[in-house]
């Protein structure tokens, strides 16, 4: 399983990378795999402020459908548009291509508060 050591992660299985006041965030590895196959991912939170732990979308999978959380609170600056015509990128390359959105912070402190990679690797072990 592909757990990133640059990443923060969340206990909703999010990864988030950020840099400078910028985090983009994206579902975990082992997410997309509990998961199974991505049919599609609905965020209509761009232009935003949330607060963290807020639903910013939801993600339907075959077998279900889960919301999405901000994992820190800012303004969805962005949101990936290639995953509408191809929600797989996020089964395919979920630290990549199938990022969801990019949050400017609000406060960045509280990216303190998320798990590293170890934390997360025993949350899901």
């Amino acid at each position: 399983m592909n757990i990133p050591e640059n990443l923060k992660y969340t206990k909703d299985h999010e990864w988030v990378a950020v840099n400078g006041d910028v985090a983009t965030v994206g579902i975990t590895d082992f997410a997309q795999g509990e998961l199974g196959d991505i049919v599609f991912v609905e965020i209509e939170t761009e232009s935003e402020t949330l607060d963290k732990e807020e639903v910013f979308g939801t993600i339907e999978a075959v077998k279900t459908v889960s919301d999405l959380y901000m994992p820190v609170s800012g303004e969805v600056t962005e949101v990936n548009a290639d995953l509408e015509d191809k929600p797989e990128l996020v089964n395919q390359e979920p630290y990549e291509g199938g990022w969801m959105i990019k949050i400017k912070l609000s406060d960045a402190s509280e990216v303190d508060g998320l798990l590293s990679a170890e934390e997360y690797k025993a949350l899901i072990s």
